[in-house]
């Protein structure tokens, strides 16, 4: 068996292929970000947990590695001083976030248990209250033809024409009716202000 035949163990190349050289720009990106963030990982995160909460930490971190990643001329090989890099990253994005007020989301988190949420107004609620119970009263007070056709329409939401039909009286009769509860509605309201 020939060694160009031989199959390649798990690299994905076609048999054949050689390897490039380590040092060709482009070739082992992976690995190499995955050594940097390995050697250099620990470090950037000590200086966010100086400064952060540790819950924000990995993010941070995350971010630091992200602007490595993306910095001018990395792709190339060009940056000699990775952890001087990482901590003028790290520095800066701390700078930041002082600089536009960001702060903990634990610093700044309400909790719904630890407020008292402020209700509706008691005295607009007592006013409401007894709004409804002189409607009620109102209502009540009705002559049983002209309630029965109020209801009929407020509440089953019966048009005049249907419950003209149903009660069996002009539609005439139906307006009137419901004009009188009306108006009986409208002076219990204006009684009290």
């Amino acid at each position: 068996m020939d060694y160009d035949d031989a199959p390649s163990a798990g690299r994905g190349l076609p048999s054949g292929t050689p390897l490039p050289p380590d040092d060709w720009a482009g070739h082992g990106h992976d690995a190499r970000m995955e050594n940097l963030y390995a050697s250099h990982h620990a470090r950037v995160a000590g200086i966010f947990r100086r400064n952060v909460p540790p819950q924000e930490v990995p993010d941070l971190v995350q971010e630091t590695f992200r602007r490595l990643m993306s910095a001018e001329g990395y792709g190339a090989g060009f940056l000699e001083a990775p952890a001087a890099y990482l901590a003028s990253a790290a520095r800066s994005i701390l700078k930041n976030r002082a600089r536009s007020g960001v702060r903990s989301h634990v610093q700044a988190h309400d909790s719904f248990e630890d407020q008292q949420l402020a209700g509706p107004d008691p005295h607009a609620v007592l006013e409401q209250r007894d709004l409804l119970r002189r409607a009620e009263d109102a209502i009540a007070t009705l002559n049983p033809t002209t309630r029965d056709v109020f209801l009929m329409h407020r509440l089953d939401d019966l048009s005049y024409s249907e419950i003209s039909r149903i009660k069996g009286m002009s539609l005439k009769r139906v307006e009137k009716h419901i004009a009188k509860a009306l108006k009986a509605i409208r002076k219990a309201r204006d009684a009290q202000l």
